[in-house]
């Protein structure tokens, strides 16, 4: 669902014990209070959903979702993603060692790449989805969700091989740099980096600073995302926004421009109840993976992929102006179930509602008319392709 500050504030305590769960903090902490942040509990941590801009930050954006959205999209916007978990697997052949947990082509990987792909289970399921950058031939750099990582990282250091020894990196910060103006003011500070393709990873020096860099975001847009040592991470941070294009964006806008991107959050559309097939993310599977399907749920989705399933993620856009809000039921003209919205609200952008779905297979082709149970009222929608704005990544 679309983070307002009511939408992303997690229960955080524990279902039989009215005492609450500490919430954990990002190096960047203090650094959001002091520029006006409104903080909220996500995903164990203390985050902030937008903010309260002041002085010359507020000039160039007056502040709240709608108006940090619009930014990221004509500017760029800095977003503190330091939750997310950040670790090193090394090893001999250490592709190869985590392919036996992936889909993805991983022992193809080069030096200086990154590759999207998807923890899975034997069922098919989705334990997780993260990032996998190559530093050289004995050493990976993975970034996975907040929400999963102590789940990921379990589940990694279980199931490797041996030789293979994943490190957790907790001395480190995340910062992501996103935006049309994401790569000029990135070229003031490492234009080693601005040489990136779309995801390109080194390890390089910005402003002073050793860092590991990717070009890629979870917006659709052009970007950054800064590995950056903890106790440096307040001072790159400052120094960022002082160039006149960039502002501190918050959780609100990055869920909306990630849904209007068409991409998942874990835990709303994709999770381990959910195949790849379904989700639409077979393209993560190597050409060469397909030749013996030997990873977790492999055969389970080569028969979905020959077979097919019973219901497939789709765009959705809602008549009028109400948004519809995850968990909303989707039901067919003639009455029947077809199915659920997983993450859905307002689209800056495109200036209208906006959602993902699944939906039964006999429903997803674009323009399928749809029915939405919004607060008991019924709204017709439509299908639509995804994404809902056009990606602008650099090729």
């Amino acid at each position: 669902m679309a983070l307002t500050a009511e939408a992303v504030v997690a229960q955080n305590a524990l279902p039989d014990d009215p005492t609450p769960i500490p919430l954990r903090t990002t190096p960047l902490d203090q650094w959001h209070r002091r520029h006006g942040a409104r903080m909220v509990p996500f995903a164990g941590y203390a985050m902030p959903v937008q903010y309260d801009l002041t002085g010359d930050l507020a000039a160039r954006c007056r502040g709240g979702v709608l108006a940090e959205h619009l930014h990221t999209r004509s500017q760029a916007g800095l977003f503190d993603v330091s939750h997310m978990g950040q670790a090193f697997l090394t090893g001999p052949e250490v592709g190869t060692a985590l392919e036996t947990l992936v889909p993805g082509d991983i022992a193809g990987l080069k030096p200086g790449r990154q590759r999207y792909t998807l923890l899975t289970n034997e069922a098919g399921g989705i334990i997780d989805d993260l990032m996998v950058a190559r530093l050289d031939e004995n050493r990976l750099f993975l970034v996975v969700n907040a929400s999963r990582k102590d789940v990921d990282f379990t589940h990694l250091a279980a199931n490797l091989p041996e030789a293979a020894m994943l490190t957790p990196l907790e001395d480190r910060a995340l910062l992501a740099l996103q935006g049309p103006a994401a790569a000029p003011v990135m070229a003031r500070l490492c234009p080693e980096a601005v040489a990136f393709p779309f995801m390109g990873f080194g390890q390089v020096t910005v402003n002073g600073i050793d860092c590991l860099v990717s070009r890629s975001g979870y917006t659709g847009e052009d970007g950054f995302e800064i590995s950056v040592p903890a106790s440096q991470a307040e001072a790159l941070a400052d120094h960022l926004i002082t160039h006149p294009e960039v502002v501190p964006i918050g959780l609100g806008a990055r869920d909306s421009l990630r849904l209007e991107a068409g991409l998942c959050l874990y835990g709303n559309d994709i999770d381990e109840l959910t195949s790849p097939v379904e989700a639409g993310l077979t393209w993560v599977i190597g050409k060469r993976r397909k030749m013996n399907w030997d990873f977790p749920g492999g055969l389970v989705m080569r028969d979905q992929i020959d077979n097919g399933v019973p219901r497939r993620r789709v765009g959705i856009r809602p008549d009028g102006r109400a948004p519809a809000r995850a968990q909303t039921m989707i039901v067919a003209d003639d009455g029947t179930e077809a199915g659920i919205i997983t993450s859905g609200g307002f689209g800056p952008s495109v200036n209208g509602p906006i959602a993902m779905g699944y939906v039964r297979r006999d429903l997803a082709a674009d323009g399928t008319r749809l029915n939405l149970i919004v607060r008991g009222k019924t709204i017709p929608a439509t299908v639509v392709p995804l994404p809902f704005t056009p990606h602008h990544y650099i090729r």
